[in-house]
This record gives C-alpha cells, sequence and structure tokens, in this order.
C-alpha cells in the first residue's frame, strides 16, 4: 500500500499554481496524495490580490484559521510536502498534534524558530534569494535538515528543475522505504 502524501500549495493556491500539476504527475502514481489548497484552508479573500495583501490576510488571522483546518482534515499519520505558507501551517499544526510522519518544506514563511520543531525528520529548501532562511546554527541545532539553493529565490518550487528534485528524493525516501529526509 501507499504511503499517504499531504501536499499543501503556497498561499496563492490553485489560483496561482499551475505548477502543482507537476508535484502530482511525478509523485500520484507512488504515494496516496490528498491535495490541500492553503488559502483555502485560511479562508483569506483580500479585496485586492496583491502579495503583500494576501500575506497580511494570511497572518492576520488566516494562518491560525488553516492549522485548525488542518487538524480536522488530517488525522491519520501521513507524509507532508509544502510550500511557502502551506509549510508554516503544517509546522505548526504538527506543534498542535498533527501526526506527521516527515516534513519537506519548500520556501516556508515565518516559521516560529523559537518554538521546538515537528516531532518526525524534517527538511527546508530554500532559494538563495529568500528572506526567510534560518541559520546553519538553528537547523543544526534543531536537527532539521536545511538546504540552500543559492540561484533562486523564494518561488523556486514552481521551477521545474527545483520540481524534479524534490520529486526524485520523495520517490528515493518511497522506494527505500527511509524518510529521514
Amino acid at each position: 500500500m501507499a504511503e499517504k502524501l499531504v501536499i499543501l500549495s503556497d498561499m496563492w493556491g490553485s489560483k496561482k499554481g499551475l505548477w502543482i500539476t507537476s508535484y502530482l504527475g511525478y509523485l500520484q502514481q507512488y504515494f496516496d496524495i490528498q491535495f490541500h489548497d492553503t488559502q483555502q484552508l485560511s479562508d483569506v479573500e483580500p479585496m485586492v490580490y496583491t502579495a503583500e495583501n494576501l500575506y497580511d490576510a494570511f497572518r492576520d488571522g488566516g494562518r491560525d484559521y488553516a492549522v485548525a483546518q488542518l487538524l480536522k482534515k488530517e488525522t491519520k499519520p501521513a507524509h507532508y510536502l509544502t510550500f511557502c505558507a502551506g509549510g508554516t501551517v503544517a509546522w505548526l499544526a504538527a506543534q498542535q498534534g498533527l501526526p506527521m510522519k516527515s516534513l519537506y518544506a519548500v520556501s516556508p514563511i515565518d516559521l516560529p524558530l523559537e518554538a521546538p520543531k515537528p516531532d518526525c525528520p524534517v527538511r527546508l529548501l530554500f532559494g538563495g534569494k529568500d528572506k526567510d532562511i534560518p541559520s546553519s546554527d538553528w537547523a543544526d541545532k534543531k536537527s532539521v535538515s536545511l538546504e540552500v539553493m543559492p540561484q533562486y529565490g523564494h518561488e523556486l518550487y514552481s521551477d521545474e528543475m527545483v520540481i524534479k528534485k524534490v520529486c526524485l528524493s520523495l520517490l528515493e525516501a518511497a522506494i527505500h522505504n527511509k524518510f529521514q529526509l
């Protein structure tokens, strides 16, 4: 039986996320996939869709609402692949008891660096031009795998080369049943 993989989109959700279909295409035959649109989970609808307005709405209550919704929807242990705000939602939900086998978070925003990490293998991937990269000292202290791809920015997860890299890593873990990301 295939391992369950929960995928959480970035804060734009499926409105601006055609790239997510590439991940689904690579991974769906190897995992039992459940996709959640993070914007829908957070129930935010800014009047004008700009990155700043969406981020503000997410930060000002949407994030907490999304965490509560995820905790209601996902009650069985699963692996998580997340992007941007989805990584933050999964991280916070894990702190509140979300059963998580592993977390692969690409470009998570506003991680609560002072809080404990999820109780599972955690891998973080950032573009070198992202403003939210934690320090390598923090990653070492938290036993978190941290990778930075210098030539990319925050939305590196939408680049086909990065999509292939992330999917290959997950597929290798599934094939070898080793999720020590």
